[in-house]
């Protein structure tokens, strides 16, 4: 009698999109002219209040756990993930999630650092000068150093990059989408079985919704501090291997939002 291979029913993943919260030097405009990395600010305090709730909220808004936070190297990147693990609802306060029903357990939860999830790198998309050519080496992230803002306990280091490196300075938004997709999709394939949480910038965000969108071409995209984005595909999983769906768009989250606005004929 030969017995039947055994197969996992086909689920649901869910990928989240997330711009970070409020960066300091939009409240503060004179920090950039003496802080060291004026390119890289961390979140202001409004910024952290603002993912604090969005992390009160996410449990009632997802409904489903999230598994594993990838997180651009930019420092308002990361504390934004910081808070929202921090962030947690008190018992009481929403679903279960230590039960999986949504949110994020910090005793469960994985993060990890990804180039890929990083700003759109030309002189259009940063509001302060660049380091020169000759010094460009300057732009480069200190992981350990970043690592080491992230709980041990949550930290993952088994994780391997897609990018390993920073783009090249110049970077188009044509290149700068087709970085993005990979990212997301590369993340997606390597843990088929997890719900992800990327945390990223305000043009990731806008290619999740516009490659995603129906007649995408008819809205202009605007995405507000930790406005984000569900996709969510089908995955059929075998022992060894996955088939899985295209993604399809489920849901537009925030408190300041992600905006889709008919554009204007000229």
């Amino acid at each position: 009698m030969i017995a039947a291979r055994l197969e996992r029913p086909p689920h649901c993943q869910h990928v989240v999109v997330m711009r970070h919260g409020d960066r300091l030097d939009s409240i503060d405009r004179s920090w950039p002219s003496t802080a060291p990395r004026p390119w890289d600010p961390p979140l202001a305090e409004v910024g952290f209040a603002r993912v604090l709730e969005t992390a009160r909220q996410l449990p009632a808004q997802l409904g489903f756990p999230i598994h594993r936070i990838i997180v651009s190297p930019f420092r308002r990147c990361v504390d934004t993930a910081l808070g929202l693990i921090a962030g947690r609802p008190a018992p009481g306060e929403g679903p279960d999630i230590g039960r999986g029903d949504g949110g994020i357990d910090p005793s469960r939860v994985k993060v990890s650092i990804e180039y890929g999830m990083g700003e759109l790198f030309n002189i259009i998309a940063f509001r302060h000068p660049p380091p020169s050519p000759e010094n460009h080496g300057d732009w480069g992230f200190n992981i350990p150093e970043i690592e080491a803002l992230i709980p041990p306990a949550t930290l993952d280091h088994t994780v391997k990059p897609v990018f390993n490196e920073l783009p090249q300075w110049g970077e188009t938004e044509p290149k700068a989408r087709d970085r993005y997709l990979h990212t997301i999709h590369s993340l997606a394939d390597s843990y088929p079985s997890e719900n992800l949480l990327l945390i990223t910038h305000a043009e990731a965000v806008k290619v999740a919704v516009s490659t995603h969108l129906e007649d995408a071409a008819r809205f202009e995209i605007k995405t507000g501090y930790c406005g984000y984005v569900q996709l969510r595909r089908q995955v059929d999983k075998s022992s060894d291997a996955f088939e899985a769906g295209e993604f399809q768009l489920l849901a537009i989250h925030g408190q300041t939002g992600v905006n889709c606005f008919p554009r204007t004929e000229m």
